[in-house]
């Protein structure tokens, strides 16, 4: 099955399934974005050039916080 048409089947699941599907898949992703509590400035400065080159390279789209919510909302 794809993610196109396991979307469309979540989408019409009741607000609470779909809210437990959503923290179920939350859970089960590693967080790429924590920063180890020993990291230094060398790790900051590496991982903020890493996400510059992600967005100008266009691997991940910045997007506003309020588009974000809007769109969590839906």
């Amino acid at each position: 099955m794809s993610i196109e048409q396991i979307a469309t089947e979540a989408v019409q699941l009741p607000p609470k399934e779909r809210a437990m599907l959503a923290e179920s898949l939350w859970a089960s992703l590693a967080d790429p974005f924590l920063m180890p509590a020993d990291a230094d400035d060398t790790d900051a400065v590496a991982l903020a050039l890493q996400r510059d080159r992600e967005m100008e390279t266009q691997v991940v789209c910045p997007v506003p916080h309020e588009e974000m919510m809007a769109g969590l909302r839906r």
